[in-house]
């Protein structure tokens, strides 16, 4: 028994990746039906991890299950659920950005400068689906590294939490959603600041970029 199970969570691991990468390139639409045993016949795999994988994305709030029906993928955010997100992420990230700059290490620094070039380079060009999984993987990237490093396991927690909704926000911005060019120059403000040490103007700039995307995803020139 213990020899299957260590051999199928791997399996469960690979189809979370598969399902969540078709979430975002749109294979896989807001609404449509994720019937197990069509899935099954699909990626060629057995059922049970593909129920493990499906159970885990539902706790990400990318999935969701219905009495009798199954799973479908989780429809679109509203804009009041937008807006409640980034209220949400405005409480967390500003204190967790501050601890983090308390404790930012020249390997921190280093990566979250890493991610921001990633942003400068799909600034340019037009978006597409590729560049768009790059510009979402550097961005959650640069704020996942603060709030590991915040120093304060319960924000981080928190912020984990929002992961999936995270998600879904990008799957409803699209290609065409995306605006790398202000995120890379408000994200180089906030690791300037943490170059520097100071941790009370880290935080502060860390909510002016949170600001910033409430109020582009208020105009609805971009979500993101």
């Amino acid at each position: 028994m213990t020899r299957e199970r260590s051999g199928r969570l791997p399996l469960a691991d690979k189809m979370y990746g598969v399902l969540l990468e078709e979430f975002l390139d749109g294979t896989r639409a807001p609404g449509d039906d994720l019937n197990i045993a069509t899935l099954s016949r699909e990626l060629d795999v057995s059922q049970t991890p593909l129920r493990e994988a499906l159970a885990r994305l539902e706790h990400t709030g990318l999935v969701r299950r219905e009495a009798l029906k199954g799973y479908r993928v989780a429809p679109l955010p509203t804009d009041d659920e937008v807006g409640q997100l980034l209220e949400a992420r405005l409480v967390l990230e500003p204190p967790m950005t501050a601890g983090a700059c308390r404790r930012a290490s020249g390997d921190l620094l280093h990566d979250l400068q890493r991610s921001i070039d990633v942003l400068v380079l799909a600034s340019g060009g037009a978006p597409d689906r590729r560049s768009a999984r790059e510009w979402w993987v550097a961005d959650e990237t640069f704020h996942t590294l603060i709030a590991r490093r915040s120093g304060n396991v319960y924000l981080a927690a928190a912020y984990t939490a929002l992961g999936g909704q995270l998600q879904r926000v990008r799957v409803a911005a699209g290609p065409a959603g995306l605006d790398p060019q202000h995120s890379a120059r408000e994200h180089q403000q906030v690791l300037d600041a943490m170059t520097d040490g100071d941790a009370d103007r880290a935080g502060d700039l860390m909510r002016q970029h949170l600001e910033q995307v409430r109020q582009r995803a208020t105009n609805k020139t971009r979500l993101l």
